[in-house]
């Protein structure tokens, strides 16, 4: 295993631990996940709904809603700022301008009362040294640089499409060149056509302004596009890790070839897909030993003992799996 160095790290995350305490129990969201992620990287967190995905992204920018979320346990670093430990006014500071998130929904993440222009212009003013005027006509080039024309600036995003939506939500986010962009499920609400030019447009404005950015999303196509590596994460947790090629093409985690086998695949020819049996676990009652354990085909008793630790594979890397402490374990999707 090959640590990364800290100084070339834009995000820097250690066994985080999310609770959601509420009256019917506490929900474990998020239970020791690690990320490092390299200035100017894609990342791409992959997984079901419910597993962790974004409270995990939530947490960068804290923004867990809490009461009922607590972070219990964990460090968070970015860009060298203790996220954790930072006061209000600085976490302000950072939010918009040294990371910047896509929510996962365009409709409800503009505000209906105020033109789209001026809520660009907003972002920008509120973090840059600038006149009214000035963040304005930023506010614009933003537009244009989105492919919007600056002549729409004035109007409400009730007269936008839901692509045009998202794309004005991703002009806000880029509006202050920020260093990490967290992207949660950019493009579920899009029609499979402006999905592609909005990932596009994702890929051109990060390579422009050289964004680091975390993919959050169930759509492993997307994550084969943007994706320079990949986490998959399972019941809070990450189950598997490495670069694009490591987790597509030598893919070691039960569940990660699970997901591959819920795919469609036009080179094999067959009446049925293979979807991963049963649900995932319940939060508020996560089993003891290994979480994927009751849906996996490959768990023997000693699986439900103990939750497994990370097994690193190579330098770029690992997988959380019980198995692979027996010397000729493997997996049937094991070299694509």
């Amino acid at each position: 295993m090959a640590q990364k160095n800290p100084k070339d790290l834009i995000l820097d995350i250690k066994d985080l631990v999310i609770h959601y305490e509420t009256d019917d129990g506490t929900v474990e969201a998020v239970n020791g996940i690690d990320i490092q992620l390299e200035y100017g990287k894609t990342l791409g967190l992959v997984g079901e709904t419910g597993s962790g995905k974004t409270t995990t992204a939530l947490s960068v920018l804290r923004l867990v809603p809490d009461p009922p979320g607590v972070i219990k346990n964990g460090s968070i670093f970015l860009d060298g700022k203790d996220i954790m430990n930072l006061p209000q006014k600085e976490l302000e500071a950072v939010r918009g301008h040294l990371a910047s998130m896509i929510f996962q929904d365009p409709m409800t993440s503009l505000n209906p009362v105020f033109t789209v222009g001026d809520q660009i212009s907003e972002v920008i003013a509120l973090h840059e040294n600038c006149s009214k005027k000035e963040a304005d006509e930023k506010a614009g080039d933003m537009l244009e640089v989105v492919g919007i024309p600056r002549e729409r600036f004035a109007e409400y995003p009730h007269q936008f499409s839901g692509g045009m939506k998202q794309r004005v939500v991703i002009a806000m986010a880029l509006a202050c060149n920020p260093k990490l962009l967290l992207a949660d499920e950019p493009t579920t609400a899009l029609d499979v056509t402006i999905q592609a030019q909005v990932l596009e447009t994702m890929k051109g404005l990060r390579e422009k302004f050289g964004s680091a950015m975390i993919m959050i999303t169930h759509d492993l196509g997307i994550i084969a596009e943007v994706c320079d590596e990949v986490s998959v994460v399972y019941a809070g947790q990450i189950v598997e890790h490495g670069t694009l090629v490591d987790v597509f093409n030598h893919t070691r985690h039960p569940y990660t070839e699970g997901l591959f086998g819920s795919l469609p695949n036009i080179e094999i020819k067959r009446n049925r897909l293979s979807p991963i049996p049963g649900l995932m676990p319940d939060p508020t009652d996560l089993p003891k030993g290994c979480c994927f354990a009751p849906r996996c085909k490959y768990a023997t008793p000693d699986c439900e003992k103990a939750r497994p630790a990370k097994k690193w594979l190579s330098d770029t890397h690992y997988v959380r799996c019980s198995r692979y402490d027996e010397p000729n374990f493997k997996i049937e999707r094991e070299d694509q």
